[in-house]
């Protein structure tokens, strides 16, 4: 890929990362708008279904670009903050509050960490499988316990259920993987330095 192929912008993966993000307001309005706690459930569950798929057409079909480098872990954050953010505000909530918040605290951790590794001139950081199946179970436990609070749903202990299966496993590897990062943070900001030293040498 030549250096003009990933300054593009008009790519298949930055549409797709943009259509999730354009449908976060539509989840909220299901929530909120409607108190449609099913339908936000299964909106959720499709924005978490589809978190792979910019990412695999980028790879697959060569349109990896610097925009979508950054739009997409962006997308992934928002998804977590505001698909939990309003399972929290709801009354009753959606799922209980320490297992929400347990969740959000690792993102504005690792949020915050991002940021300051990539100021001070780290090197990307690839996600890691760890962190990936915490993603995973994270992304299906929230909207089984959202479904899984409707009062109307007659299903809804066997959804809350499946979301506690998920749920604790995917928190339980999210914060392994946050503890994991650590040292590969360190690794990339010594790489990083390394390669401006080089480049400054040069």
């Amino acid at each position: 890929m030549t250096e003009s192929d990933e300054t593009r912008i008009l790519t298949i993966p930055n549409l797709v990362t943009t259509i999730r993000l354009a449908c976060l307001p539509l989840y909220l309005v299901l929530l909120f708008g409607h108190d449609d706690r099913v339908g936000a459930a299964l909106l959720l569950a499709a924005l978490g279904a589809t978190d792979w798929v910019d990412g695999y057409v980028a790879r697959r079909f060569h349109q990896v670009s610097d925009l979508g480098k950054i739009l997409d872990p962006v997308a992934d954050r928002l998804l977590f903050f505001v698909g939990v953010g309003g399972i929290m505000l709801i009354d009753p909530p959606g799922a209980p509050l320490w297992f929400c918040w347990a969740v959000i605290a690792r993102e504005i951790f690792v949020s915050v960490a991002v940021l300051a590794l990539a100021a001070l001139g780290a090197k990307r950081i690839d996600v890691t499988w760890v962190g990936k199946a915490a993603t995973f179970g994270l992304m299906c436990a929230f909207p089984l316990l959202l479904a899984g609070s409707s009062p109307t749903l007659t299903s809804a202990p066997i959804l809350r259920a499946l979301g506690w299966m998920a749920g604790i496993p995917g928190l339980t590897l999210a914060y392994v993987a946050a503890v994991r990062y650590v040292p590969i943070g360190l690794a990339a900001l010594r790489d990083g330095r390394a390669a401006r030293a080089r480049a400054t040498a040069g």
